[in-house]
């Protein structure tokens, strides 16, 4: 399997409707609003540059981003978010953390405990599962016509990014999370686009799980990111093609 193919896996869906763009963008908006409080100026706060390119990875509209700074600057009133994450098992062993942003500890904690438990899981403490991910940069960009293997690599290489990895149509660009925002800059620079960029938390080893399990874990995964509370879900389980590609 493929570099990317594997990181697919371990990604929420890929928004297709109207609706679930939506909730991208409110999760994102979120993100910026939090950042934006340290500064609403990307050129002086790196983490709100991160996250602006989060957003347009994901086809966020300049409008929103503009707006959801804007209102993080202004509003001395804004709702203060906690960042918490937890970590679980799923159906089949399969292991799971979900990244929060909650203004509300016991509901997203109840929440989240009675999907694990609802779908055969079970919520663990703070390194039940983290011990078997990576925390690292990384950047998808769209491999083109313009932009052949070796020059991706020499452009990463450059920018001081550990490794890039192929595939059919992509290049994922892993970094050490203390240089994502200089790679991620650089690379700007050199005007790539990306599919996605952001910190995430990469599993060292996949597992395949029955098709039965599978299709309860996928119902999990499905219902945590539904939850207006979770902003991200990592976990080591092999998805199908068609989930893949989604």
């Amino acid at each position: 399997m493929s570099g990317h193919s594997k990181w697919a896996n371990i990604k929420n869906k890929k928004a297709k409707t109207d609706a679930a763009k939506g909730k991208v963008f409110t999760k994102i908006g979120k993100e910026i609003a939090v950042a934006a409080k340290a500064g609403p100026d990307p050129n002086l706060n790196s983490k709100l540059a991160d996250v602006i390119a989060k957003a347009k990875a994901a086809n966020m509209p300049n409008d929103n981003i503009a707006r959801a700074i804007k209102k993080a600057a202004g509003d001395g009133n804004s709702v203060n978010y906690e960042t918490l994450v937890y970590e679980g098992y799923g159906v089949g062993g399969s292991a799971v953390i979900v990244k929060t942003l909650t203004d509300n500890k016991n509901r997203t904690v109840g929440d989240v405990r009675h999907l694990f438990d609802k779908y055969g899981g079970s919520l663990g403490n703070t390194g039940s599962v983290s011990y078997m991910f990576e925390q690292k940069g990384v950047i998808v960009a769209e491999r083109t016509l313009d932009l052949d293997e070796d020059t991706m690599m020499e452009i990463a290489l450059e920018a001081g990014a550990d490794d890039v990895i192929t595939d059919e149509d992509s290049y994922t660009i892993y970094t050490a999370p203390g240089d994502f925002s200089a790679v991620r800059k650089f690379l700007e620079n050199k005007g790539i686009t990306f599919l996605e960029a952001d910190i995430e938390m990469v599993p060292n080893d996949y597992i395949t799980l029955e098709e039965k399990q599978l299709e309860t874990f996928m119902k999990m995964i499905d219902m945590l990111d539904d939850n207006d509370d979770v902003q991200a879900i990592y976990h080591n389980v092999n998805l199908p093609e068609e989930d893949e590609e989604e």
